[in-house]
């Protein structure tokens, strides 16, 4: 009997806790694997990273090229190499870019908010439409509304990301001259003081009327081309799921109790494929995230995308190792935010 007080006395850990806990653990691992694979493909990589640092010319002297690989323990293992690059990388410090010749970190903290910004918006934006469209679809089952929706969506997954952007740009830009073409704000705008590293929250915080609408009207093209191709992925699964959930026993019993129709939708329906379509969205914004790249070039945003496809362009090791950690994270965060979140809608997940 004794030895049972102490388990008795005791505090009981919060299931909750202990999930957080277990996902905390998981995500450190995947975040050292992410650092594993990022460092070994980009070293991977073919050409002469001491030449695309020095220059042809430079990098033809031997006395420098052995300087150079000294100094970034080029000679040294591979897996030296990594223990060494991941000592700077808990110091905050990714190198320098060979192309901007500035820290890789200070080049991210403006790229990354860049991306951030119309990705959160276009999220935003798709999920609200799919939301009532899937669920429109799922109701009107079989009918006109459904065919017309799912027309839409399978457009919307069809056309080329590229496309849409180009034809966003001519149409709207070139011939019809009612959205800005290129930049997050105009030349004669001045850009915000730097507090979130987005145009729009960085001007409201100001107090800056003209600058927020000058950057949210260079955001719409960007944010309408990503809203469009993730719309049509988004409804489809909500429709599905939508369809699932009106089939359950509950939904049936909520109407045969003469519930309103509003309120079975957000009370019972929504709710009960909300788990679902917590997944799909955290899939669609990583996705968002790390997939701008041909949007940014059309539009010319200065975001990740367009960072990465510069740093790969011209062999800038520091700065595609810089975004591929990056990414990762960004990933890393995104299914810790949604694994969280399911843990707190459904009590079931955290105590599995």
């Amino acid at each position: 009997m004794a030895s049972d007080t102490p388990t008795r006395n005791r505090p009981a850990r919060s299931p909750l806790a202990g999930y957080l806990l277990r996902r905390a653990g998981t995500s450190v691992l995947l975040l050292i694997g992410v650092t594993v694979v990022t460092f070994l493909l980009t070293n991977l990589v073919p050409g002469d990273p001491v030449a695309a640092a020095l220059g042809e010319g430079a990098s033809q002297n031997d006395a420098t090229r052995e300087a150079f690989i000294r100094e970034h323990g080029l000679d040294q293992p591979l897996v030296v190499q990594y223990f060494l690059y991941m000592a700077k990388v808990f110091q905050g410090d990714l190198g320098t870019s060979l192309v901007t010749g500035q820290p890789v970190v200070e080049d991210l903290a403006t790229a990354v908010p860049a991306t951030i910004e119309i990705a959160v918006a276009a999220i935003i934006v798709s999920l609200a439409v799919s939301i009532v469209l899937g669920t429109l679809a799922a109701y009107r089952r079989g009918l006109v509304t459904d065919q017309i929706v799912r027309v839409i969506t399978l457009i919307g997954l069809s056309v080329p990301t590229f496309w849409l952007a180009l034809v966003s740009f001519y149409v709207f830009f070139l011939r019809l001259g009612i959205a800005p073409g290129s930049g997050r704000v105009s030349p004669d705008i001045v850009p915000p003081p730097n507090v979130t590293g987005f145009f729009t929250v960085d001007y409201l915080l100001n107090g800056d009327a003209v600058g927020f609408f000058d950057a949210a009207a260079h955001m719409a093209l960007p944010v309408l081309v990503l809203s469009l191709v993730t719309i049509g992925l988004l409804t489809r699964f909500i429709r599905t799921s939508v369809l699932e959930v009106l089939a359950s026993d509950y939904v049936r019993t909520a109407r045969a109790k003469g519930l309103s129709g509003a309120r079975v939708v957000l009370d019972y329906v929504l709710r009960g494929a909300a788990l679902p379509i917590l997944t799909v969205v955290g899939i669609a914004f990583g996705a968002l995230l790390s997939g701008t790249v041909l949007v940014e070039a059309v539009f010319a945003w200065p975001g990740l995308g367009t960072y990465a496809y510069g740093s790969a362009s011209n062999l800038d090791l520091p700065g595609v190792m810089g975004v591929g950690l990056v990414v990762g994270v960004i990933y890393l965060v995104i299914n810790f935010v949604v694994d969280v979140l399911y843990g707190v809608l459904d009590p079931r997940v955290r105590l599995a």
